[in-house]
């Protein structure tokens, strides 16, 4: 037979009072079954825990470890069920959240900071990855929260915008076209080597860029699909890029930024997306925190 928590509590009473009368008073009950609780809890334990006579009460060596574990288990107890009601309304939990890799520099510390201050008992746990991983991980339930390049599937997967960014060239410190002192365009970029995204591997960003600037396949020198790659093939005198204004704090040297003219003003898009049947209560309120964070996507 286990002990019961009306074990430990009757133990920890006495112990207190080292007096079973104060201690059935303090439980609201008689000394004869306050006796046999702490019997059956010693039987149990193995051990002598209290010593008395008609004078006083002690405890044992034994006892007094005992007590401290007995007010560790009340206190788990205790807490047990708030911690449950917390978790089932999303106040407490976890929150597994996908990140790329540019989003570090840029939304995802401010999101963190928002959550950690709104919901501090919520846990948060990082993954990064690119895009097409972050939806295959959100479909299969491996992260909660993905910050992530659109379009998503709707029908399984929702998103909502959570930033918009400029476009910027990044070219080698000293380039020419730095001295123009303004922003360019896909004039002045018409003849010069370029760092181009993957088709394959960065479909967002290669279709934004080829929607906003005329790109020659004969001056593309190297697709690659990371932008701090991109960054450090410019460092390296390789071309230049066009990447998201956060990549210019990456903090590269040998690297210099100017902005690009687009008909679209801060095309970048950057979404929060998760399952749309997540059952994760924590999730749901991190949602309702980034919707009341960011209420606009200018």
């Amino acid at each position: 037979m286990e002990f019961t928590l009306e074990q430990l509590r009757c133990f920890v009473a006495v112990a207190d009072e080292l007096h079973f009368g104060r201690a059935a008073t303090r439980l609201q009950m008689t000394q004869p079954p306050l006796s046999r609780q702490i019997q059956k809890l010693e039987r149990h334990v193995g051990a002598q825990l209290l010593e008395r006579d008609s004078r006083r009460v002690t405890l044992t060596a034994a006892g007094g470890a005992f007590l401290l574990e007995a007010r560790r288990l009340l206190a788990l107890a205790e807490a047990a069920p708030a911690l449950a009601r917390r978790v089932s309304s999303g106040s407490a939990g976890l929150v597994r959240i996908g990140f790329t890799a540019v989003a570090a520099y840029g939304a995802l510390g401010d999101v963190l900071a928002t959550l950690g201050r709104e919901l501090p008992d919520v846990d948060v746990d990082l993954h990064e990855m690119v895009t097409r991983d972050q939806v295959q991980a959100v479909l299969g339930e491996e992260i909660d929260l993905g910050l992530a390049r659109p379009p998503f599937d709707d029908e399984t997967i929702d998103s909502r915008p959570l930033r918009r960014e400029a476009l910027l060239v990044a070219l080698p410190a000293g380039h020419r076209l730095l001295g123009l002192g303004r922003s360019l365009d896909g004039t002045d970029l018409s003849n010069e080597p370029m760092i181009m995204y993957s088709v394959a591997k960065a479909r967002y960003f290669y279709d934004l860029v080829v929607s906003l600037i005329p790109v020659a396949h004969e001056n593309v020198v190297h697709s690659v699909s990371q932008i701090l790659t991109m960054v450090w093939l410019v460092a390296a005198g390789r071309g230049i890029a066009i990447v998201p204004a956060s990549a210019s704090r990456l903090g590269i040297s040998g690297v210099a930024f100017a902005p690009l003219h687009t008909s679209v003003r801060d095309p970048v898009e950057l979404h929060a997306l998760w399952l749309r049947e997540s059952r994760n209560p924590a999730l749901r309120q991190a949602l309702h925190v980034l919707d009341q964070a960011y209420p606009t996507h200018a």
